[in-house]
């Protein structure tokens, strides 16, 4: 199987030395990341199977959150974090999606653009429910960013978990329709009302064609089901990473094909470009360093917990009690010898291997 860092071990020194003058030092550091992942150069341990005679070697994890070989693991403890979220109510899937014309300007605006899209897109949704024609009352979301088409297109947008209902003003929790949060219809233009506000401020405004202020913005609603079932498939956005090894089939003659499934249709389609344009493909949905792609607003905004925990108690959630039992239970698993992968023998420790220096970023 080819996997992405091989890829970039075979071809990320010649994509470094046509572009790394203009190469963004989160587009460094997370190609040197993945390079460097679970090899010599982040040190590790060395073990001896003493069933088979061998040496066993086990090299330490990037954890770059862009690598697809430390995203898989942390999908559970995300979830078991969000258990005091949870409420007895069907939710919601809303997902407001950024128009073409915005797209150049905010790859090259990553940080600005993205923050911009996060708040008028929570704005718009949290003011548009509170109108009294439809739920009438605060309501709480989760949403995190995803920027790539299942091609590695560069497709930015929020998709926004939220349950059908909210507290109103005098304590009350007032429900949604089972099937219906919001008419998307009336929520596009208070969005992109919002968004052309927050822009404004900036000098980014004066760079856009004006024509977009014109134009349907796309938002997509839908009912997803329980809250469990509803952040869990939030999980699977907030941990995953632009493309998977298990999906890179062959690297050839400098040519990387992947497949893909297609949206409307899924069947499975196969998409091959040159490892230069794949490489470029792969690190325009590298966020910016220290970026939050993962937010809360409303009633499950830190500062308003203890609304939300009123919404709860209203709704007779019960009270997830505190996973650091289980936390320290799974630290104190992944501090024991392993196994041998042959025979299944416990391995001795030999020594500690300490890891090389790394490159600049």
């Amino acid at each position: 199987m080819v996997e992405l860092a091989e890829i970039f071990r075979l071809h990320g020194s010649q994509y470094r030395q046509q572009f790394g003058a203009r190469m963004l030092p989160s587009h460094l550091r997370a190609m040197q990341d993945i390079e460097q992942c679970r090899t010599a150069a982040l040190g590790g341990q060395l073990y001896f199977c003493h069933q088979c005679q061998e040496p066993r070697y086990s090299y330490h994890s990037c954890k770059n959150r862009h690598c697809p070989k430390c995203q898989n693991e942390q999908a559970n403890q995300w979830l078991a974090d969000q258990q005091n979220l949870l409420l007895p109510v069907p939710h919601f899937l809303v997902t407001f999606t950024l128009p073409d014309e915005l797209r150049a300007v905010a790859r090259s605006n990553q940080k600005m653009v993205y923050n911009i899209l996060f708040r008028a897109s929570a704005s718009a949704l949290l003011k548009l429910a509170r109108d009294p024609t439809f739920i009438g009352a605060r309501i709480g979301m989760v949403g995190v960013l995803h920027t790539w088409t299942r091609q590695l297109l560069y497709h930015p947008h929020v998709h926004y978990i939220v349950p059908g209902g909210g507290l109103t003003d005098d304590g009350r929790w007032h429900s949604s329709r089972k099937d219906f949060l919001v008419p998307v219809l009336a929520l596009s233009p208070i969005f992109r009302a919002q968004f052309r506000d927050l822009l404004k401020q900036t000098e980014l405004f004066a760079q856009l064609d004006q024509q977009v202020w014109k134009k349907n913005w796309v938002i997509h609603a839908e009912p997803v089901g329980t809250g469990q079932a509803a952040f869990k498939y939030l999980a699977h956005y907030v941990f995953r990473v632009a493309i998977s090894n298990n999906r890179i089939l062959k690297l050839e003659n400098g040519a990387v094909t992947f497949k893909y499934t297609e949206s409307a249709t899924q069947q499975i389609g196969f998409c091959t470009v040159t490892a230069q344009e794949f490489m470029r493909r792969f690190l325009q949905h590298v966020l910016p360093e220290r970026f939050v792609k993962v937010r809360y607003y409303g009633l499950m905004s830190p500062a308003n917990r203890k609304l939300l925990a009123q919404a709860r108690a209203l709704l007779g959630a019960p009270v997830a009690h505190s996973n650091a039992t289980d936390r320290l239970a799974r630290e104190q698993e992944s501090t024991l010898a392993p196994c041998c992968p042959n025979c299944g023998t416990v391995l001795k420790l030999v020594s500690q291997l300490r890891p090389r220096s790394r490159w600049p970023p």
